[in-house]
């Protein structure tokens, strides 16, 4: 703990591995963690529990040889600590990666060198720009059999960005590979295989003295854009005149920036994994390299700046909520100002609670190291909160601030699930509490109409693993329904509606009138109410319930009990009575015109679209494209990709691609493969709708 104590800030890196599933995160990870003394030895993917990797050490990781949690590992190089994040590859499981790269400073892109940018690695590459995350590039695999370090760098400029340059020069050619050429330094550094312990200094190979050359000539004029001055002297007086310290400096000003990628390959479990690491201290930012944070005043909405220093009020963001079965829950949080420290009181600015912080511990992927405090820049997993989820701010209770939270994207995809018998209903609830407290893209409600419970997700593997956590993990046995997609409604016209409810029953009667205009809000924005009630037609106490009646009847859907979504309802009109009006009154009043209103605005149904890519041998190519035009889909590009495989992008309604992995498994005899995400919602044709609404109502 020392050792960690006395590690400057400026030395600190918080660092995530993104990439496409199975380019080798967590195969690039252990070799880290193996190179900087922290494993003895690297794990397996698919390793059996002894050997398996670090950060795969869920029982569904080591089976299926993906990562689905996102992990975290600390491991220090060259004085320097590093915080290491290995994230799912998954689309399935793409809030791992959301929520990851919000609090990490940078990090570091792997690409599979047999196939170049795949479909994943643009997904997590969107993400990574979302939130501003300067990277580097790793072209793993580049020693196995259709390795090429080259036509993957060109795939990285024609699908990901031009700004990608060479740091490292592979020396040879796929099993032939055996070491680097660092054209910073223009020396190499090689080995005799991937295990020697140590990397060999020397001189350039003379048959790529040139390439070499070149490629460094390269990196130093795209590097100089930094620095004004540097840029005249290399125009006035070369290349030779820039240094190597300037050079570096330059590189880092540049990586920095997040529109310049530094470009490394190798075998992720080899000792080339040192360069990587190099690159990684040298050029990834440190906390004090990133801009302050923001947040605001949760009374006044005022904006607060708070900087990574551990003299500033204590100000951190909940990330990640795991459930440990020793300890509890685990909330994950990077502190980004003051320093957090156990047994003290923090004030959740997202809930209103106060929190006291039980116990700090370190995380090494399943494995916890006890400590007192964590300071500004770092991050570790807090003991004992009970209010705390996903996208939560802690601060000093004296210096409240809210910082910005995590969104995440509606789950598409939802099943029934019934326990299996009386003792399996009380703890399949907590099951599911614990699961949807853990993972934000996972949501569960009980179905009004029918009483069943209905889980929902980002999609077929991620509510399999989830059922299968609940049965290995809570010992929950639950009969599963069949997938169901998760449809709205919304409204195509304008229209004005009156909404009445009025009663007399003897004595204190019920009396409510509204007139409301419904008309299609914006794509995306959801629902809006405005009140233009002018003079008091309909007093100001009964609006808001106006709103919530309005609301509740869009919430459980109209045409087929689906969520009315992306409407604006203004109130304009109505009357009311002095002695029957009430607040039930009007809101029902609200439901009514709500009701009537949408029946008359031309409803339709809207559906999840998936954006689909699929990767296929060329002899399959046309048996694939028919398959997707058969399941109304629309194929938008087809591109030429490493190695003579053809990649297809289209656009595909989700309710036709369940079971879609096994089929084309099936159509290309094992050899194709596909990723989807959620694109958009479509209306759905007005064929299918009437199919729908039917099937719905009966």
């Amino acid at each position: 703990m020392a050792a960690q104590q006395t590690v400057p800030l400026k030395d600190f890196r918080n660092i995530g591995i993104i990439a496409h599933i199975d380019a080798g995160k967590t195969t690039t990870t252990e070799g880290i963690l193996y190179r900087t003394g922290i494993n003895h030895k690297i794990g397996e993917v698919r390793g059996a529990d002894g050997d398996s990797a670090t950060t795969d050490w869920m029982a569904q990781e080591k089976e299926r040889g993906i990562t689905i949690t996102s992990a975290a590992v600390t491991c220090f190089w060259k004085g320097h600590k590093i915080n290491i994040i290995d994230t799912p590859g998954h689309i399935d499981f793409t809030a791992e990666v959301e929520r990851s790269l919000r609090v990490l400073d940078g990090a570091v892109t792997v690409f599979d060198g047999k196939m170049g940018v795949e479909a994943q690695s643009e997904t997590v590459w969107r993400q990574a720009n979302k939130y501003g995350v300067p990277r580097l590039c790793f072209i793993n695999k580049i020693n196995q059999t259709g390795g090429d370090f080259y036509k993957s760098l060109q795939s990285i400029h024609n699908r990901l960005s031009k700004n990608a340059f060479p740091i490292h020069l592979p020396i040879g050619f796929e099993k032939d590979i055996n070491g680097v050429v660092d054209l910073i330094e223009m020396k190499s550094y090689t080995y005799s295989d991937y295990t020697d312990k140590e990397l060999v200094e020397g001189d350039i190979p003379a048959d790529m003295a040139d390439k070499a050359a070149n490629a460094r000539s390269l990196l130093v004029e795209n590097a100089v854009e930094a620095d004004d001055d540097l840029m005249m002297r290399f125009l006035e007086e070369g290349e030779s005149s820039i240094s190597n310290d300037e050079l570096k400096a330059a590189l880092r000003k540049r990586v920095l920036a997040g529109d310049f990628y530094l470009v490394s390959g190798g075998d992720g479990r080899g000792v080339i994994v040192e360069k990587l690491l190099d690159i990684m201290t040298d050029y990834l930012p440190s906390p004090l390299d990133v801009d302050s944070i923001w947040g605001k005043n949760p009374k006044t909405g005022d904006e607060i700046e708070r900087k990574p220093s551990d003299d500033q009020p204590m100000t951190a963001l909940a990330f990640k909520i795991a459930t440990d079965p020793f300890v509890g829950t685990l909330t994950f949080a990077r502190v980004y100002s003051g320093v957090l420290k156990t047994g003290s009181y923090v004030l959740n600015t997202t809930t209103g609670d106060k929190e006291r912080v039980g116990r700090i511990v370190r995380m090494h992927a399943d494995k916890r190291e006890e400590i007192d405090h964590v300071a500004a820049g770092d991050i570790a997993a807090v003991v004992g909160l009970k209010n705390t989820t996903t996208g939560n701010t802690l601060c000093d209770v004296a210096h409240p601030v809210a910082l910005e939270s995590i969104e995440f994207p509606d789950p598409p995809v939802s099943i029934a699930v019934e326990p299996k018998s009386k003792a399996d209903q009380e703890k399949m609830g907590i099951a599911l509490q614990r699961l949807s407290g853990e993972d934000p893209t996972f949501r569960v409600h009980t179905d009004d109409e029918t009483g069943q419970t209905i889980m929902s997700g980002m999609g077929e593997l991620h509510l399999d693993i989830l059922i299968d956590r609940m049965k290995r993990e809570f010992k929950v046995e639950a009969n599963i329904g069949e997938p169901q997609v998760a449809f709205r409604e919304t409204i195509k016209a304008t229209t004005e509606i009156q909404g009445k409810h009025a009663k007399q029953s003897g004595g204190r009667g019920q009396y409510g009138d509204v007139w409301i205009r419904l008309e299609p809000n914006e794509t995306g924005a959801g629902f809006e109410f405005a009140d233009e009630i002018k003079g008091g037609v309909v007093p100001q106490e009964y609006r808001p319930a106006v709103e919530k009646g309005i609301r509740e009847t869009l919430d459980g859907g109209v045409i087929a009990g689906y969520p009315v979504v992306d409407v604006k309802a203004t109130l304009y009109d109505g009357s009311y009575h002095d002695v029957d009006s009430s607040e039930l009154a009007f809101s029902l009043a609200g439901s009514l015109a709500a009701r009537e209103g949408v029946k008359k605005a031309k409803p339709v149904l809207l559906e999840p679209v998936m954006r689909v890519e699929v990767t296929t041998p060329e002899e399959f190519m046309g048996d694939i494209i028919g398959d997707l035009n058969a399941r109304r889909g629309r194929i938008e590009a087809m591109e030429d990709l490493m190695g003579g495989a053809k990649l297809i992008k289209a656009f595909v309604p989700l309710a036709s691609m369940f079971g879609y992995t096994n089929d084309i498994r099936s159509m290309s005899q094992g050899r194709a493969a596909s990723t989807m995400e959620i694109a958009q919602y479509e209306e759905v044709p007005p064929n299918v709708a009437q199919e729908i609404i039917e099937k719905r109502n009966a």
